[in-house]
């Protein structure tokens, strides 16, 4: 199923690191299906182990969801890992993603 190939790469993701929803469908084989991660993320049952919050957008960018305040548990849950957003929103890309499987246009 792909959802759970997609919730297999999110589960890899190291602690304190984050990926983009590109790199995590790439590493799924889905290569430019980057909605599709979002789309299984947002099917995860609540109180789930996949650790659904270290994924982001290609910015940095923790993307807006549809429950009011959600975004804001997502950043929670990056900072008790030590991934703290910038002024702008932003984690720090360059030093917190995670490097496996990363190809040039990711």
């Amino acid at each position: 199923m792909t959802y759970q190939r997609i919730y297999d790469v999110v589960r890899r993701i190291p602690r304190g690191h984050v990926a983009t929803y590109g790199q995590v469908a790439t590493l799924a084989g889905l290569a430019g299906h980057a909605r599709q991660v979002g789309y299984a993320l947002h099917a995860l049952p609540d109180g789930t182990g996949v650790p659904w919050h270290r994924v982001v957008n290609a910015s940095g960018r923790i993307s807006v969801r549809a429950v009011p305040g959600a975004e804001l548990v997502q950043q929670q849950l990056l900072e008790r890992e030590g991934v703290r957003l910038d002024a702008r929103g932003r984690v720090p890309l360059a030093r917190v993603r995670w490097r496996a499987g990363l190809r040039a246009r990711e």
